[in-house]
């Protein structure tokens, strides 16, 4: 398929620079996947559309301050990176003006902590070695900052703005988003109704929101991103399908968690890394419903939703979105899918 396909216009006016008050208080726009019917309520109203005996499964990952600069000790000038992965004192970063970290160039950081880089990586990356005995994670925990994504221009953003009300596991370069819509109050009714809320863990790196750069999307190819699906979490789904019961995914990244777990047909517990890129014609074997954000144009999130209602629904879907002037992106208002 052309990637051209999964293109649309968003007047710039509608890209959310900053999360609303009150979480639970977005838009929500709910497209019935079989009609093409489309309903507009706001995000809290998500209770009514579940019910008893049905399982809402988050991504409990928790961003870290992935953003890492500092100056190269030679001349000065700023070194700007995203923190990709640890080893035993070194780190992979991917380089904002990658031609400046040449192999031997020693960066400083703004704890005082030297950097030099050891090796040169395709895209960008390099391995950065760390002078003395340092613990990677703690130094990024330190020094860096929360990467926001680039279209967000506003300076007034916390880094709790960012992170999920349930984030617990360490790993992610960018937030679950379709998560920042639930406080902990609308989680304690939805369990009061009768929902299991479950946890899944899908570290976001590069390839969940790396554009799609290729002309026909079956050429793009994922990047790697680490996953967990647990037995018990497996178990109870499991159960809830038997029983006529619905799994409702919150995000993307869940839907590819589970997904991924299901390959074989099956669901079954899985700890490793995926690649999965879900395109049009693939079978859903976990997932029922899907709340999701409004996606930028040409990327594999957009290709996902569309492969799970189809793409003429979607289209009309954020058509329908802007026309109503719904907040697209990061903190922009939410869309359920069922």
């Amino acid at each position: 398929m052309k990637t051209e396909l999964f293109d649309f216009h968003l007047p710039e006016e509608l890209i959310a620079q900053e999360p609303v008050k009150d979480r639970d208080k977005a838009k929500l726009l709910v497209l019935r996947k079989d009609t093409g019917e489309i309903e507009h309520k706001i995000f809290y109203e998500i209770v009514h559309y579940l019910k008893k005996g049905d399982v809402l499964v988050l991504n409990n990952t928790k961003v870290i301050r992935a953003k890492i600069t500092g100056k190269f000790m030679d001349t000065g000038g700023k070194f700007d990176g995203l923190f990709l992965k640890a080893g035993n004192g070194w780190m992979e970063v991917i380089v904002k003006k990658a031609k400046r970290a040449r192999v031997g160039r020693k960066i400083v950081f703004k704890d005082g902590t030297v950097g030099v880089v050891k090796e040169i990586l395709p895209e960008g990356k390099r391995v950065v070695e760390l002078e003395g005995n340092v613990d990677v994670m703690n130094f990024i925990d330190r020094v860096g900052d929360v990467p926001l994504p680039p279209y967000i221009k506003s300076m007034g953003i916390k880094e709790e703005d960012y992170q999920t009300v349930y984030a617990k596991k360490k790993g992610s370069l960018a937030s679950p988003t379709a998560g920042l819509h639930f406080t902990e109050g609308l989680l304690e009714k939805i369990k009061s109704i009768g929902i299991d809320v479950l946890y899944v863990t899908l570290h976001v790196g590069l390839g969940t929101f790396r554009p799609i750069r290729t002309e026909n999307i079956e050429d793009h190819e994922m990047e790697e991103e680490w996953i967990e699906v647990s037995p018990e979490v497996v178990e109870k789904i499991i159960k809830t399908k038997e029983r006529g019961g619905r799994i409702f995914a919150v995000g993307t990244t869940v839907v590819r968690s589970l997904e991924t777990a299901a390959l074989s047909g099956k669901l079954k517990p899985f700890r490793g890394y995926t690649n999965l890129f879900i395109k049009p014609g693939f079978k859903f074997n976990v997932v029922d419903a899907l709340i999701t954000n409004f996606h930028l144009p040409k990327t594999t999130l957009i290709v996902l939703v569309s492969s799970f209602a189809g793409r003429e629904k979607i289209m009309e879907a954020y058509r329908e979105a802007v026309k109503k002037k719904y907040r697209f992106f990061s903190f922009g208002d939410a869309m359920l899918i069922i």
